[in-house]
């Protein structure tokens, strides 16, 4: 059903601390935190004495105790001390999942510890570059992840879904191009001599004429999708190419964690580059907290899209034109599982 061998966000950095989070990735139960040098951590979240979460744990050092009858288990999954002082038991262990910090996300492998490849991340410059703030959230949603990959790789439903922050009628006016690459789709639209959408009216500050604007969504696989937007004002320069300068530019960030077929956890968030709504932190935040509500009214739709395919199990999503991006995403994702499956009966 999921895709192994490959990276998925299990937390933003800064929510991991010294107390254990439970995670349910691609229908693994797993547990994170820190060790006492504030490495991150992720193991099996399952006591194997009797298979008791081990997220309702403590913390001890860098080890991990079960609520329920006092199992110790080590950063390395084995057993430190057994119940009823017994004496340590080597075979009593867990699964550790080899993890990665790294672009303020804790990164999760799921499948053969052995082929964990770091290279497979995809490249997030926007937020490790000097000058950038990166802000974010989570959501747990009753949908499938494929879902919401499919909300972000077209954006024409923005006209009706958010009309009061970046929706505006001329999306449906503008062609969308897509481009496969190796693990990568790329859906771009670009919107030349439009008004500005409310969002970046507000943002302006004051500027009443006309923009440019633009939408790149790219999807990495597993289960990333980046999205630079923005708008520039008419007769800078500014091009679906070339837009480095331009008056707003904002990397929308979007990690959806599949944990069962119908559910999902949705880290998102954005980078923003240096400029009038990113220098000041009152104003970041309040930005972020809007952002926050965009993704709570797609989260809505999606989980409203999931009740109903449930009821029509016969019926079959239909592909329009707008949709060659998740069209394409899709056939990537179905493509690599049946290699995936292939390896797996060889």
């Amino acid at each position: 059903m999921f895709l192994r061998n490959e990276w998925y966000v299990a937390a933003w950095a800064d929510a991991l601390g010294r107390e254990p989070v439970a995670r349910l990735i691609c229908g693994e139960p797993v547990v994170l935190y820190r060790d006492e040098n504030g490495h991150p951590i992720a193991l099996e979240n399952t006591c194997p004495h009797r298979l008791f979460p081990l997220s309702m744990g403590f913390i001890e050092g860098s080890s991990i105790r079960c609520k329920y009858h006092g199992l110790l288990l080590g950063p390395d999954g084995i057993c430190r001390e057994m119940p009823g002082g017994a004496a340590p038991n080597p075979s009593v262990k867990v699964h550790v999942y080899p993890v990665i910090e790294r672009y303020h996300l804790i990164w999760v492998w799921v499948g053969d510890p052995a082929a964990a490849d770091p290279a497979k991340l995809p490249d997030l410059w926007m937020i490790e570059t000097p000058g950038w703030q990166t802000g974010g959230g989570e959501l747990s949603l009753a949908c499938g992840y494929r879902l919401v990959i499919d909300n972000l790789m077209d954006l024409t439903h923005e006209t009706y879904v958010h009309a009061s922050t970046v929706g505006q009628k001329e999306l449906h006016d503008f062609p969308i191009e897509t481009r496969v690459a190796d693990r990568r789709v790329l859906s771009s639209r670009w919107m030349p001599d439009i008004e500005p959408p409310p969002s970046y009216q507000a943002l302006l500050e004051g500027y009443r004429g006309r923009v440019d604007r633009w939408q790149i969504c790219e999807f990495f696989a597993p289960s990333s999708v980046i999205i630079d937007v923005g708008v520039a004002k008419v007769g800078t320069g500014a091009t679906l190419e070339n837009h480095d300068d331009a008056d707003i530019r904002n990397f929308v960030l979007n990690f959806v964690t599949p944990a069962t077929d119908r559910t999902c956890t949705y880290f998102w968030g954005s980078a923003r580059g240096p400029g009038l709504y990113s220098d000041d932190p009152e104003t970041f935040e309040r930005i972020t907290r809007r952002q926050e509500s965009v993704f709570l009214e797609d989260a809505e739709i999606l989980e409203a899209q999931q009740r109903h395919i449930d009821l029509l199990p016969h019926r079959k999503l239909q592909a329009y034109a707008v949709d060659a991006g998740s069209v394409r995403v899709r056939m990537m994702i179905e493509k690599m599982r049946k290699a995936q499956r292939t390896r797996e009966t060889a």
